[in-house]
C-alpha cells in the first residue's frame, strides 16, 4: 500500500509538470525578420547610386549593413539560446559605467568627425562605432536594475525622479556634451522616463508634469513663432531648426533644402507609390538617403500604403514585446523588455515625425531599416534579450 501511494504522488507530479511548457514569440521573430529584411531592400533601393558615385560599387551600403545584421542574428541567437538575460544585473553597472567612459573616446584621437559633428569613435582592427547606442544598452539595464532595487519605494516619486537622474538624465547630457547628438540624448532620457512610468503605480504627478509641459512648449512656441516672422537666421544651430521646421520652404536653398527634398518626396509617391527601385528623389536630391530619410524614401516608392503596411509592422512588434514584459517571469525581465519596447517606440515615432516635418529636424535613425551598423548589432542584441525573457515564461497548457 505505501508503494501504490508513492507511485500515485509520482503520477500526479508528472501531469502537474506536464501541465507547463516554455514560451517562444515566433511572430515576433517573424516580424523580426520580415523588417530587417525588408530595411536591407530599401537600403540597396536607396543607396544605389551614392554607392555607385562616391564608393564605385552599387552595393557598398548594403554589403557593410548585411555583414552587420548578420553579425547582430548571431549574437541575438547566443543571447536567446546560451545566456540568461539576468547576467545583465550584475552587468548592468558595468555596461553602464563602459558606456558613459566611451563616450569621453569621441575627444581622444580615435573620434570621428562627419558632416561638422563627433559621434563615432574608430576601434583598430574593429572599425567604427557609435558609443551613444552603447550608453542606450546601459540606460535599459541600469534602470532595470535601480528599479528592482528600489522595491516598495518605487511607490515614492521621489525615488522615481532619483533614478531617472542617475539611469536616464545624466548619462543624456553627457551624450549632448560629448557629441551635440540631441537624438540621441532624448531617446536616452526618455527610455527611463518610460521604465519609471511602467514601473511606478501614481500616475497623477505624470498627467501634472505632462500639462506643464505643454504650457511650457506653448510659450515657446509662440516666441518662436514671432522669431520666424522676422524671418531672420540667428547664430544657434538648434534655434535655427526649429526655425526651418515652421517655414521650410523659405530655407529651401540652405538649412531646409533635406526636409523639402524629403516632402516631396512623401507627396509624389501617391497612394501606392511609383515602384520599388524608381525613386527620384534619392538620385542625389536628399543627402544621404539611405539614413535619416529612408521613409520618405519608402514613401515615394511604395506609396502610403508600404509605409502603412511598415508602421503596422512596427506596431505587431511593439505588441509582442509588450506581451513579454506583462509576462515575464520577474520584475527584472519584464522592466528589460520595457525598455527595448520604450528605445524601438520612442526612435521609430521621432523619425517618422521628422521626415513628415512633424516635428525638428533631430536626425533620428528608423530602427532596422536605416543604414547604420551599430544601431543594428545593438538593436539585435536588444531583441536578443527580449527572446531569452520569452523563452523564460512559463506557459500553462
Amino acid at each position: 500500500m505505501p508503494g501504490n501511494n508513492r507511485n500515485r504522488r509520482n503520477n500526479r507530479n508528472k501531469k502537474k509538470r506536464k501541465q507547463y511548457g516554455f514560451y517562444f514569440d515566433y511572430t515576433l521573430l517573424f516580424v523580426l525578420v520580415f523588417i530587417v529584411g525588408f530595411g536591407l531592400t530599401m537600403i540597396y533601393s536607396t543607396s544605389s547610386y551614392t554607392a555607385q558615385i562616391e564608393e564605385g560599387d552599387p552595393e557598398f551600403y548594403f554589403r557593410k549593413q548585411l555583414i552587420f545584421t548578420i553579425i547582430g542574428f548571431v549574437l541575438m541567437i547566443v543571447e536567446t539560446k546560451i545566456l540568461d538575460y539576468h547576467y545583465l544585473k550584475k552587468l548592468a553597472v558595468v555596461i553602464y559605467i563602459g558606456g558613459l567612459l566611451c563616450m569621453f573616446l569621441l575627444k581622444t584621437p580615435l573620434g570621428i568627425t562627419r558632416n561638422g559633428a563627433t559621434r563615432w569613435i574608430k576601434i583598430p582592427g574593429l572599425g567604427q562605432f557609435q558609443p551613444a547606442e552603447l550608453v542606450k544598452i546601459g540606460t535599459i539595464a541600469m534602470t532595470a536594475l535601480l528599479i528592482v532595487k528600489a522595491g516598495q519605494n518605487i511607490k515614492k516619486f521621489r525615488t522615481v525622479i532619483v533614478i531617472c537622474i542617475i539611469a536616464g538624465f545624466a548619462p543624456a547630457l553627457l551624450v549632448y556634451v560629448l557629441s551635440s547628438n540631441m537624438s540621441s540624448a532624448l531617446i536616452v532620457a526618455l527610455i527611463s522616463v518610460v521604465m519609471t512610468f511602467v514601473a511606478y503605480p501614481g500616475y497623477k504627478i505624470y498627467v501634472a508634469l505632462t500639462g506643464l509641459a505643454a504650457v511650457a512648449f506653448s510659450a515657446f512656441y509662440s516666441w518662436i513663432k514671432k522669431m520666424a516672422a522676422s524671418g531672420n537666421m540667428t547664430g544657434k544651430f538648434r534655434l535655427n531648426r526649429i526655425l526651418v521646421w515652421l517655414n521650410p520652404e523659405k530655407y529651401i536653398d540652405d538649412k531646409g533644402y533635406q526636409t523639402v527634398q524629403a516632402l516631396y518626396a512623401i507627396g509624389s509617391g501617391g497612394l501606392f507609390g511609383k515602384g520599388l527601385g524608381k525613386s527620384l528623389q534619392k538620385l542625389g536630391y536628399i543627402p544621404e538617403s539611405q539614413n535619416d530619410m529612408i521613409f520618405s524614401v519608402i514613401c515615394e516608392e511604395l506609396g502610403l500604403f508600404g509605409a502603412f503596411c511598415l508602421i503596422a509592422l512596427f506596431i505587431v512588434m511593439l505588441w509582442r514585446i509588450n506581451h513579454i514584459a506583462q509576462n515575464a517571469p520577474d520584475l527584472f525581465g519584464s522592466m528589460l523588455a520595457t525598455g527595448v519596447f520604450a528605445h524601438i517606440a520612442i526612435q521609430v515615432i521621432l523619425n517618422i515625425a521628422v521626415v513628415t516635418n512633424t516635428i525638428p529636424n533631430t536626425g533620428v535613425s528608423l530602427p532596422f531599416i536605416s543604414y547604420g551598423g551599430t544601431a543594428a548589432v545593438f538593436l539585435l542584441l536588444e531583441l536578443g534579450v527580449v527572446f531569452n525573457i520569452s523563452s523564460q515564461i512559463k506557459l500553462e497548457r
